[in-house]
């Protein structure tokens, strides 16, 4: 039997601090793909049916209960109550969080630390980095001596960086750092619209916040894949995903690719190819639901076991953080499982390689302790 006793969930959100109705809890669980359309619910997804497998029994209710008696249960229980027992059975003992996301009143490594009685360690999205930076900047000159300074500043605490970069403004994936001039230009013409609350959009100013970034040596973490609402239909273009990693090759900057679902196998091979590449297991998982042991297969196909990281990319629902965890596992004892039992690899072995994608990288990539004071 493979058993992965600890996770650490290197990619996560906080969760909703509020109740929660049946259209509200729909609308999480479709995450950042738009409503439903008419006639139908996001309950009929892969995602919606792995919450009515696991996450009924947690809150004492028979798996695949009608979502109305479900959320009825929770409301009973208490927000507080229910995300306690939904997170307390996950098995993750540090949550490393992205504490960037735009709207929603989400809880912070902190709250998520205390409801699901483990570590968290806090991720810094540079987009709304840069973005308080420039509200409080007096022209371009302060703009950019503020986003070097911030950078730095987080870097001392934070345990990662991430960015979106590359899904909504795929030319700051430019295989080189833009030069002084081009850097002033963008500055200036942001601030100029930033008054009126302009969000951070030129390519330009994103690639130097990800080449600051790549300088202070913590994990750059990049989105690829094409569940964000603003991303092109087929997420960041694999060739340019390419050409960035071959370009940061020489830093020794990890490069983290995040949520590379459909393009998973196209991750897997970077990470055979460069050495600072490592890919997320995530929404590749996550979100296949029932198939995602043949998804983590043809991962396996191609990455270095020592290159790959669980994570249930979950945000503002505690049942995606249960979802994520359960499918990894379920996944990983099916593949693993099935290959010792074919006798192409050992079971020690196999256990072996179940705990290095399970928390052991994420602990060596991050430097983190497992909890008692061992990294």
């Amino acid at each position: 039997m493979i058993e992965t006793l600890s996770l650490v969930d290197q990619y996560c959100h906080g969760v909703l601090r509020t109740e929660l109705g049946l259209g509200t809890f729909e609308a999480q669980l479709g995450g950042r793909v738009g409503p439903a359309a008419p006639g139908t619910t996001f309950f009929d997804t892969q995602a919606g049916f792995a919450v009515r497998r696991w996450c009924p029994p947690l809150l004492g209710l028979e798996p695949h209960c009608p979502p109305a008696h479900y959320l009825a249960r929770r409301r009973e229980l208490g927000v507080l109550e229910s995300g306690r027992r939904l997170l307390r059975s996950t098995g993750v003992t540090t949550y490393l969080v992205d504490t960037g996301l735009p709207g929603g009143d989400l809880t912070g490594p902190g709250e998520i630390a205390a409801a699901g009685a483990a570590d968290a360690r806090e991720i810094v999205r540079l987009e709304p980095l840069a973005e308080r930076v420039a509200d409080t900047s007096c022209g371009v000159a302060d703009l950019l001596a503020g986003l070097d300074r911030a950078v730095r500043t987080a870097a001392a605490t934070a345990v990662a960086f991430t960015s979106v970069a590359g899904v909504r403004h795929e030319l700051a994936l430019a295989p080189e750092p833009p030069g002084h001039a081009e850097v002033r230009a963008a500055a200036g013409r942001w601030l100029a619209v930033r008054e009126a609350g302009g969000p951070l959009d030129d390519p330009v100013l994103l690639r130097h916040l990800l080449w600051l970034a790549l300088g202070s040596g913590l994990p750059l973490q990049l989105h690829t894949g094409t569940r964000d609402a603003h991303a092109p239909a087929g997420g960041a273009d694999p060739a340019l995903v390419t050409a960035f990693a071959s370009a940061t090759a020489g830093l020794g900057t990890p490069l983290v690719l995040l949520g590379a679902y459909p393009y998973h196998r196209h991750a897997a091979q970077l990470t055979s190819v460069f050495p600072h590449v490592y890919a997320d297991l995530g929404p590749a998982l996550a979100h296949t639901g029932a198939r995602a042991a043949a998804v983590l297969a043809e991962i396996l196909e191609l990455a270095p076991f020592g290159k790959l990281l669980f994570s249930s990319g979950a945000r503002a629902l505690p049942e995606l953080h249960v979802v994520g965890a359960r499918v990894f596992r379920e996944a990983l004892v099916r593949v693993l499982g099935g290959w010792v039992a074919d006798g192409a690899w050992s079971l020690t072995d196999a256990q072996r390689v179940a705990g290095m994608i399970a928390a052991g990288n994420a602990r060596r990539l991050y430097g983190l302790s497992d909890g008692r004071g061992q990294p």
